[in-house]
């Protein structure tokens, strides 16, 4: 009975249409598209961060002998609030924001693919310890510099995958 309905779901699922979008592994057409993508620098170290996150994600770090197609431009906003203030006038939470605007331009004819933006945020706890502070917020920057790289190509990957369709 269990096997049944199990087969039944495959059928079903085999039927709707839906398709992987990394089908073929690294040989598919949006992992190809990816590792054609070219990050341009982005200034800061929050930029720093965010590139080589990109980099990774993209599939370019071993992509040897890859013509870019793509040319990825980003411009990053990196905020820390203070808030919360406590009784004795102290802050005791801190909000970092990190939102890019991206463009996605194909490097041959030099028109915008993609123009989007991207954001994460994270809270950090403010303590009596300026290094443990310093540490934490580091820490979110580093955390929401991948969480925007992940974003940012899974946006990618869907409109390379719509313009691979045939």
């Amino acid at each position: 009975m269990k096997g049944l309905a199990v087969l039944l779901g495959a059928l079903a699922l085999a039927g709707c249409g839906l398709k992987p979008m990394y089908a073929g592994g690294g040989n598919a057409a949006v992992a190809q598209g990816l590792a054609g993508v070219q990050v341009s620098a982005i200034q800061g170290k929050a930029g720093w961060l965010v590139r080589n996150a990109l980099v990774d994600e993209l599939g370019m770090s071993g992509a040897k002998g890859v013509t870019p197609r793509y040319r990825l431009d980003i411009r990053l906003d990196d905020k820390l609030e203070s808030f919360a203030l406590l009784s004795d006038d102290t802050v005791g939470r801190e909000r970092r924001t990190l939102r890019a605007r991206y463009q996605l331009v194909d490097i041959g004819s030099g028109a915008v693919v993609l123009d989007e933006t991207a954001g994460t945020d994270a809270g950090i706890d403010v303590v009596s310890s300026d290094y443990a502070t310093i540490a934490a917020e580091q820490t979110a920057l580093e955390n929401m510099a991948k969480d925007l790289a992940s974003r940012i190509t899974t946006n990618i990957a869907l409109r390379l995958r719509g313009n691979t369709r045939q």
